[in-house]
């Protein structure tokens, strides 16, 4: 036991040290190390996101301190400012503007190998409220080479339309997970990860119609549902790729790929590829790339145009068969740093998106919806 400390120890640093450099300290530096607390750290973000018809945009703030060394206390708060004119809206109502805010609170708790994390949130918007909290526990075992974590979320939403006084229902939901992350090498890392998703009570929505034999009827959907979904990661460190070369020797390189599976007992199937590439430039850069593919197929009951009348039909998209392609990237430049006492990054981020329907007809012009959106994100980070 005693001869293999010493390599479970490097291989756990160098776990670390891939999480950095791929920029996924959230996810992959609690997976690899979990005993340790979150940073103690402050953010300021601005988001804009535009496409088909919507543009919503606002800031978000999020603070986090760490008591005696066990403790640690976070909160935030996220704004839309959201201005929504999407084909759903315009082809069967007007064009609106609203705000939705969101806080959020929460504890993590260190105990010897395991980490627990308590949290909740509450969002508000003129029609809709959410309520959430749930709790994740991860352990670490086998010496820190491998990381077991367990999580659950429940929430609870009310419901409302304007021009109608109180709630016009109510919905809950409750999320189950568990996940897996082992250190394969000095260089790899690999996550298996599964969630259960299940949804009560009213999942439409008051304002979407349907067509039949094409006219306009509310969309009736179930009032329950069930999910899964599966997800693999693989993160490599592969600067020894580069070794010798002129482009990139010296500097750290990772690389990165996801594969998510979801099924749900409406009939939809989503396949979801992820690819992506971060780099070191010099010693304030970071750059990081990715390439995003999304397949979805139909729920059992969507319809752009029912011929047959059926006890549920809707005209969702977000129910439809559809591809989507995105194309990302984000720069992390170091902006000061005073060792053991802070640091201050800048980040910016730009994503573009493409999304294609197979049977979602644009009733304007009697083909194939299809549109292109873009995700900007500005924000600073202070770890002290």
């Amino acid at each position: 036991m005693a001869a293999t400390d010493p390599i479970r120890r490097a291989l756990r640093a160098a776990g670390r040290a891939l999480a950095r450099i791929l920029g996924l300290s959230g996810s992959v530096v609690g997976a690899a190390h979990a005993v340790d607390l979150p940073a103690d750290r402050a953010e300021l973000m601005y988001h804009l996101y535009d496409g088909g018809g919507v543009q919503a945009s606002g800031p978000a703030l999020l603070v986090r301190k760490s008591l005696f060394d066990k403790v640690s206390l976070s909160a935030g708060y996220y704004v839309d400012a959201v201005s929504n004119a999407s084909i759903d809206v315009v082809t069967t109502a007007s064009p609106y503007s609203e705000s939705r805010s969101q806080y959020d609170v929460g504890v993590d708790y260190v105990v010897r190998d395991s980490s627990i994390r308590v949290f909740g949130s509450q969002g508000e918007e003129p029609d809709y409220t959410a309520d959430t909290w749930g709790v994740d526990v991860t352990q670490e075992m086998f010496g820190g080479m491998t990381s077991v974590s367990l999580g659950y979320t429940e929430g609870f939403d009310q419901v409302g339309q304007k021009g109608l006084d109180g709630w016009l229902d109510q919905a809950r939901h409750w999320n189950y997970r568990v996940g897996v992350t082992q250190i394969l090498t000095p260089r790899w890392l690999a996550s298996l990860n599964m969630e259960a998703i299940a949804d009560e009570g009213f999942l439409g929505s008051p304002y979407r119609v349907a067509r039949v034999f094409g006219a306009a009827v509310p969309e009736r959907v179930p009032r329950t549902r069930g999910g899964r979904a599966i997800k693999l990661r693989a993160l490599g460190d592969v600067s020894d790729w580069f070794t010798g070369t002129r482009w990139g020797d010296g500097q750290r390189h990772a690389v990165h790929a996801d594969y998510r599976y979801y099924w749900d007992n409406w009939g939809i199937r989503a396949h979801t590829v992820e690819g992506g590439y971060s780099r070191y430039w010099g010693d304030r850069w970071l750059v990081d790339g990715w390439l995003r593919f999304n397949r979805q197929g139909e729920a059992l009951f969507y319809s752009d145009n029912a011929e047959t009348e059926t006890l549920y039909v809707s005209r969702n998209r977000q129910l439809a068969a559809f591809s989507s392609t995105s194309l990302g990237g984000r720069v992390t430049y170091s902006w000061t740093k005073v060792p053991g006492q802070y640091e201050i990054k800048a980040h910016a981020s730009l994503e573009f998106v493409r999304f294609d329907y197979d049977n979602f007809t644009d009733i304007r012009t009697g083909r194939p919806y299809a549109f292109n959106g873009t995700l900007l994100q500005l924000y600073l980070t202070a770890a002290f």
